[in-house]
């Protein structure tokens, strides 16, 4: 019987097995692969976290991990398919077991968010990516499509810069999402062309992303655009379906909880990107962590 199981070790669930060991609480983290830190791990360079710039996200995740080793926290590698709520305890079910706890932390993040359309499944690893710092450089001295309007979106279309021929960014809107600092950047960036209020309609190709077929949705234009590849950065989606007994979620699929990552079930906690907040961030991910663990405490000693 642990006292807390943690699913998900992003940021949120490692800053939350960090706490909770030093805490002295009996600790287990599930995790789907057994490289820890989330969506970092794909991120090529974080600059905005503090005492820490210009790390890549991989060494960031590294060190994240580093820290939780050093804390003695227990690690297993396991798909969840169901937590169970039985009696004030929970039976958190795995393909490699179940496993008893006091009290949950789900910590599973988000995913990339899919475009939805003709050619995208086709072509997935031929040419369409959701991680331009994973991919980019398959593509140095080409010609690539970034789709998207956020932070993600310009962050990705700027690295890619860094080695393609050219980058179009295309928006469906006609203003970008994304912070003012990182318009200013793509907007100065030579080898960038915007393509706004603008939709992929198909992405085309036999073996290899070929071309695009957008539309302009102020003048009702068609064109094809030729690209050896495109870069989707529509959004994230909760990690959160497939997985039975969760608590209560908004439309979204995103859990409802606040700051203290307290849910409607006793005892089930939220951390991190899966749960309903303003913010995604690393920092917030982690700060989500060591809410959770102090919500746990609580819970625990009221038990």
């Amino acid at each position: 019987m642990y006292d807390v199981i943690i699913i998900g070790s992003g940021p949120a669930g490692l800053a939350a097995a960090i706490y909770a060991k030093r805490a002295a609480l009996n600790t287990l983290v599930i995790e789907r692969s057994p490289l820890s830190g989330g969506q970092i791990l794909n991120t090529y360079e974080v600059d905005n976290y503090p005492g820490l710039p210009k790390i890549s996200g991989m060494e960031l995740g590294q060190k994240m991990r580093a820290h939780a080793d050093e804390q003695q926290v227990e690690f297993v590698t396991a798909d969840v398919s169901e937590i169970a709520h039985e009696n004030g305890y929970h039976r958190v079910m795995t393909n490699k077991g179940e496993f008893e706890t006091k009290t949950v932390i789900l910590a599973t993040g988000a995913s990339h968010r899919r475009l939805g359309v003709p050619g995208e499944d086709e072509l997935c690893g031929m040419g369409v990516s959701y991680c331009a710092t994973c991919d980019g450089a398959f593509f140095k001295n080409r010609t690539v499509a970034v789709i998207g309007g956020g932070d993600v979106a310009l962050e990705d279309a700027l690295f890619l810069a860094r080695g393609c021929k050219e980058v179009f960014l295309i928006h469906r809107r006609d203003a970008f999402r994304g912070a003012k600092v990182l318009q200013k950047q793509v907007m100065d960036t030579e080898n960038i062309t915007l393509c706004m209020d603008t939709t992929v309609s198909k992405i085309q190709g036999e073996d290899m992303v070929e071309h695009l077929l957008i539309s302009n949705k102020r003048t009702g234009s068609q064109d094809v655009l030729d690209v050896n590849g495109v870069f989707i950065a529509v959004g994230i989606q909760p990690n959160t379906e497939g997985i039975q007994g969760l608590p209560s979620m908004d439309e979204a699929g995103y859990v409802i909880a606040g700051e203290d990552g307290v849910t409607d079930i006793p005892g089930f906690i939220v951390a991190g990107d899966c749960r309903t907040k303003q913010l995604r961030q690393v920092i917030t991910a982690t700060a989500d962590g060591a809410n959770a663990v102090t919500s746990v405490e609580r819970y625990l000693y009221e038990m």
